[in-house]
């Protein structure tokens, strides 16, 4: 799909979220529902653990796409700016607490955490973007 303004870029950007973040809903309260009441056998514990990890994949991917689709370039600066600052964010502090945890200083974390780090970072990046650049790095 290509786009020819910013608002249909916007349009297939929310589009593509809003699906993302149903299916990561449903699939989340869906298998910790079956799960934790052993209602499901082995096979179906690994779909139901896969879903909402790919349903997260699908959010990264219509961040992605809104880069590559934005036309403008001022706002997709912006929005490349906050994924940086969102990866730079998520990477360091997961980096750093492996090794606290790997010296036993700290307790374990789940992987997924990482993912929900990378998504305050890239509120922080638009907070970043709003005090350097005057614009959150939304379309308009």
């Amino acid at each position: 799909m290509v786009c020819t303004s910013n608002q249909q870029a916007q349009r297939a950007y929310l589009k593509r979220m809003g699906i993302s973040m149903a299916v990561y809903i449903a699939a989340l309260f869906t298998g910790e529902y079956l799960v934790g009441r052993e209602l499901v056998d082995r096979p179906v514990v690994w779909l139901l653990g896969l879903l909402p990890g790919l349903a997260i994949v699908g959010a990264f991917y219509a961040i992605g796409k809104l880069i590559t689709e934005t036309p403008d370039e001022f706002i997709r600066m912006l929005i490349v700016r906050q994924t940086l600052v969102a990866t730079g964010f998520a990477l360091s502090l997961a980096t750093i607490w492996g090794f606290l945890e790997n010296f036993e200083l700290v307790p374990h974390v789940d992987a997924y955490w990482v993912a929900i780090l990378w998504f305050l970072g890239f509120g922080i990046g638009a907070v970043s973007n709003r005090i350097t650049y005057g614009a959150w790095g939304q379309l308009r």
